[in-house]
């Protein structure tokens, strides 16, 4: 009897070990997936804030008056479209008239609900911000460390450290950022400088 009770409770410990294995995978997989969808939303905005921008150049450049870029700027630049009311069926009350088309050689008069495009500053992204600090860096920085000075320079933005390493590890992939390992600790330097630590291990790392 001893043996039976000896081997389920030896399969138990296995089962819980493994369960504990499953959970802490998917608590990592949870926050890396998370961290990928907070880089995508900031770029994203990025994104928006460049066409508020182009549009706006392009009305600029062509001549055009609001009135006549207004059909295309209320789609793409309004935030918040507002939603048309409907009319009411039947016939027209007799009072009201047709809209006339506007005369040759007069600019319709902008209307009032048209709001014409913001011209901010362009905020620059993460990997932006990444990459010029790393360019000011004379040594090979960790993403903590990179996490630590963006805060301090930025205090504006949210900058969080698994976003930062995700951002970084990106830009490894692009080819804009060297990684470098240096023992069980990993460092980054801008592309076209060279890390302070040319160990064989790191090399290897860099030619691979």
């Amino acid at each position: 009897m001893s043996e039976v009770e000896s081997a389920t409770t030896e399969l138990k410990t296995q089962y819980a070990a493994q369960v504990a294995a499953d959970l802490e995978r998917n608590a990592k997989e949870q926050e890396r997936i998370g961290a990928e969808v907070s880089v995508l939303q900031e770029q994203l905005l990025a994104l928006q804030r460049d066409h508020a921008l182009l549009v706006n150049l392009q009305q600029a450049l062509s001549g055009e008056s609001p009135a006549d870029a207004g059909a295309g700027s209320d789609e793409t630049v309004t935030p918040a479209p507002s939603v048309p009311r409907q009319a009411p069926a039947g016939p027209a009350p007799a009072g009201q008239k047709k809209a006339a088309a506007p005369k040759p050689g007069k600019t319709p008069a902008k209307s009032p609900g048209t709001k014409a495009p913001t011209t901010g500053v362009k905020q620059p992204t993460l990997g932006e911000l990444i990459r010029t600090h790393l360019g000011r860096q004379s040594e090979p920085r960790s993403s903590a460390e990179i996490s630590t000075g963006l805060a301090q320079a930025h205090p504006d933005r949210d900058i969080k450290p698994k976003v930062v390493r995700t951002t970084v590890e990106g830009l490894v992939a692009k080819g804009h950022v060297h990684r470098t390992k240096q023992g069980k600790s990993v460092y980054y330097t801008a592309s076209g400088t060279a890390p302070a630590d040319t160990s064989p291990e790191q090399k290897d790392l860099v030619t691979a």
